[in-house]
């Protein structure tokens, strides 16, 4: 195992939240109540990117297949059968959810300027910025197009919104590039915007299909929120502690390009001038440079910045699982919700 990798399952191991690792199921096992229908959203997935324009099919293939483990409609179509739902209809939901996050790693990548993704090329190194952010807004359309074809307006209004706050987010963000005096609190509006409300949207969506009362579909949204900040948690941890092939980015890239996450706001608030220094001259210089990069890690380390946003990661995972226990009753899908919030933050990428 990597050493980045061995650090984070030791946390993760440690964390009071967490299961031994070799009882820890993997996302198939996870998955598995809902394997079926995720292959049917793949097929949904290629079925509406179809079009006359030969490019648009080949870019959002190329791209959906960068883009993860499809965590999100899983969480859609495992909440929707926790709530009773037996239809097909979580099929097309969960399809518009994957349609609206590649959209965002789209528009991401062209923002970051990012050369790769997940080991490789992102779309705008393959095929240019100008075609590829046409290709976001084309699933941002299509994603809500589809939406509407189902004629739930209430939940077209939660795409709608949940949409716009994905787009504040990234608006507030950039607002706060290079930005070293950024707080938590600004920190935890953006990745709330960022990536929890699209979680919570997909968990509120599946409870809103099986016609959940107020309560559970309360416990779903928050079981959402929750798991989406525990994941970005995680991320903000392993831009610095991964193996960067396993990751398949550049590790410190956060940073490189002037995003100051959880990390980094700690260890500004406990080391002081000590790490103003380093840190401001990698955020102006946008590059990451091998002894300021050891002397940053090992600054990290010495003022516990790492084990503190793990622990904080660790939380949210456990209320994420809290939320979902003590609304449900026993059931394979809310030991799969249950069990995703511990790979959340036991995964190495």
């Amino acid at each position: 195992m990597p050493a980045g990798s061995r650090v984070l399952s030791a946390r993760a191991r440690q964390s009071p939240v967490q299961p031994p690792a070799s009882a820890t199921p993997n996302l198939a096992q996870i998955f598995e109540p809902v394997r079926d229908e995720l292959a049917r959203v793949e097929g949904e997935f290629a079925r509406h990117l179809e079009s006359r324009i030969d490019l648009i099919p080949e870019m959002g293939k190329y791209v959906q297949m960068s883009g993860g483990k499809r965590i999100r409609p899983a969480v859609l179509l495992m909440a929707s059968r926790l709530a009773g739902y037996q239809g097909d209809r979580g099929v097309l939901y969960a399809a518009v959810v994957e349609f609206i996050h590649t959209a965002t790693l789209v528009h991401d990548d062209i923002i970051d300027g990012a050369e790769m993704r997940r080991g490789r090329l992102s779309a705008h190194s393959r095929w240019g910025s100008d075609v590829t952010v046409l290709l976001g807004d084309y699933l941002y359309i299509r994603s809500l197009t589809m939406a509407l074809a189902e004629g739930n307006v209430e939940i077209v209004k939660l795409l709608c919104d949940t949409a716009l706050h994905l787009l504040e987010g990234e608006l507030f963000q950039l607002t706060k590039v290079g930005d070293a005096s950024i707080t938590e609190a600004e920190h935890f509006e953006i990745i709330r915007r960022k990536t929890a409300d699209l979680f919570a949207c997909c968990a509120e969506i599946g409870a809103m299909l099986g016609g959940a009362p107020a309560a559970q579909r309360a416990a779903l949204r928050s079981y959402g929120c929750d798991l989406g900040l525990a994941f970005q948690l995680v991320d903000d941890v392993l831009d610095y502690t991964a193996d960067a092939e396993v990751l398949g980015k550049p590790l410190g890239g956060d940073l490189r390009d002037g995003k100051v996450t959880l990390p980094i706001i700690l260890l500004l608030e406990r080391a002081g001038s000590e790490a103003e220094t380093v840190v401001h001259k990698m955020i102006a210089d946008a590059r990451v440079a091998g002894d300021e990069w050891a002397t940053l890690r090992a600054l990290l380390d010495r003022h516990g910045a790492i084990d503190a946003t793990f622990e904080r990661a660790s939380q949210h995972a456990a209320r994420a699982k809290a939320h979902v226990i003590e609304a449900f009753p026993p059931s394979t899908e809310r030991d799969a919700l249950v069990a995703l919030a511990d790979y959340v933050i036991q995964r190495d990428r």
